[in-house]
This record gives structure tokens, sequence and C-alpha cells, in this order.
């Protein structure tokens, strides 16, 4: 079987979503997944489900030298994950510095040595205020240098950033996506906290789609 795409899967709403939205189009997919000590860990099982319904072959890349060179609130215990919105300054203690980039240039090497076309990364707009690798000028460059860094050149698409999380569950309420099967809050815990920005944006956006969300909250 010819794989026409790699999607970059966190087992996010957002990556999710696109999968989904591609699978449905028809193309046949390889997705990859990264542990680098992430708290959230439960978003690889999530990413797990979501490929085995979806019949998508899943790779999962050990990445934990991440957390030695490049520390943050979403991987040391000894920092805490901030409460909050996205707005708010605090929240860039959950940058993890050129994460994305190091997880784009592994899948991106994966996609080359088998030589499949594109690479598929789910950043939305939503993102872009505290995350400088999901901006538009990043992905123009990444787009750039995968053109270049091979024999094998891969096309590198983003087709959300322009989009907001709220936009995303819209296209994914049309698509049937199972969003019971997406971890979004930051911290590990069983339940999601519903106070970290990254909880406060989900919430949010079902609200506005006008949708319940699946999964369970610390306060219900």
């Amino acid at each position: 079987m010819v794989i026409d795409a790699v999607v970059i899967l966190s087992g996010g709403m957002d990556s999710t979503t696109l999968l989904y939205d591609l699978k449905n189009r028809g193309l046949n997919l390889i997705a990859i997944s990264f542990e680098y000590k992430q708290k959230h860990i439960k978003e690889i099982e999530c990413a797990k489900m979501t490929c085995k319904k979806l019949n998508v072959e899943h790779k999962i890349l050990n990445l934990d030298v991440l957390s030695d060179v490049a520390p943050s609130s979403l991987t040391r215990n000894e920092i805490d994950i901030p409460d909050g919105h996205y707005a708010e300054d605090s929240m860039k203690q959950t940058v993890v510095p050129n994460r994305n980039m190091v997880m784009i240039s592994l899948a991106a090497s994966f996609a080359m040595s088998k030589k499949i076309n594109k690479l598929y990364y789910g950043a939305h707009a939503g993102d872009h205020i505290i995350y400088p690798d999901c901006r538009k000028e990043f992905i123009d460059k990444i787009k750039e240098i995968l053109l270049i860094s091979d024999w094998h050149k891969v096309e590198f698409e983003a087709p959300y950033f322009n989009i907001n999380k709220a936009d995303i569950v819209e296209i994914g309420k049309n698509l049937n996506v199972d969003y019971s099967l997406t971890w979004t809050c930051y911290n590990g815990r069983l339940k999601a906290c519903g106070k970290c920005g990254s909880c406060n944006e989900r919430l949010e956006s079902f609200k506005i789609v006008g949708m319940v969300d699946p999964i369970e909250y610390e306060y219900n």
C-alpha cells in the first residue's frame, strides 16, 4: 500500500481532527507520536486508541532527551503547570523550547526514508500567542527547508494554522470525531484540571460550537 502522508499526532484535539480530516479525504496515512516525558502522557494512549479506531498505522518515538535539554513545566515535576488562559504571560512556562522543530525534523526523516511525499502538522491560530514554532513564519521556513534538506522532497502542510480551536471543533463535529479519545490537559492527572490554559481553550471551543465536552473534569 502506498502511503500518502505522515501525520504528527499528539493525541490532542487538533491533530486528531486533522487525522480524521485526512482519512476522510481517502488518504493512506501513518501517524507519528512522541514521548518526551510530558506530564500529560495520557495523550499518547488517546493517540493509540484513535489510530486503532481509524485503522491507521501508528509509530511512537522516544524523545526523552528533550526534557533534559529543554526543561519546561510540561516535563518537569518541580515546575508547576500554571492556571489561566493562553493570553496570560505565565503560560510561557509551558513552552518546550524548539520542541516542534525537533518533532517535525524526525517525522520528516521518517517520511524521507520511506519516500512519503507529505507531512502534516496540526498547529492552529490559538497557538500563535505563546508558541513561536506554531506561527506562519516558522511554518513557511519549514516548508522551504524540507524541499532542500534531502534528495526526496517532503511537502509540509499545516492546514489549520489560520483557524482557531473552535473552528477545528466545528470541523470535527462534521467528521464525527470521537473527542472522548483526545486529551488536552497539561496536568498528568486522572481527570482534566479545567484550569490550565489548554483546558480553558478546549472548554471555550466546545461552548462556542454548542457541543458538550465528552471528557471528565476534576470539578464535575
